[in-house]
């Protein structure tokens, strides 16, 4: 399932790549190497640094987007197989 979703944001690179939902793309990527890095080196602490900036930052991008665009939200949460976060 991340095989294509990565082929079909790779299609879209071209024309897309300051769009949000690319760049949720990108930092969902990120987060997920930098996750299994820290696995087998649990005490780099300048990764994980930069593990928590960058859940920050695709944290605020999924919040504009759920403000902006609520079916474009939706739609990308489920194809990254991000669990949607929790409003109050």
């Amino acid at each position: 399932m991340i095989k294509n979703t990565l082929i079909s944001f790779e299609e879209q690179k071209e024309e897309s790549r300051g769009s949000v939902e690319f760049q949720v793309f990108s930092f969902t990527n990120k987060i997920r190497r930098l996750t299994s890095h820290l696995e087998l080196h649990r005490k780099d602490y300048l990764s994980q640094r930069g593990l928590r900036k960058i859940l920050g930052k695709r944290q605020r991008l999924l919040a504009y987007l759920s403000k902006k665009n609520r079916v474009r939200y939706k739609e990308l949460i489920n194809q990254l197989n991000i669990r949607e976060l929790k409003t109050r």
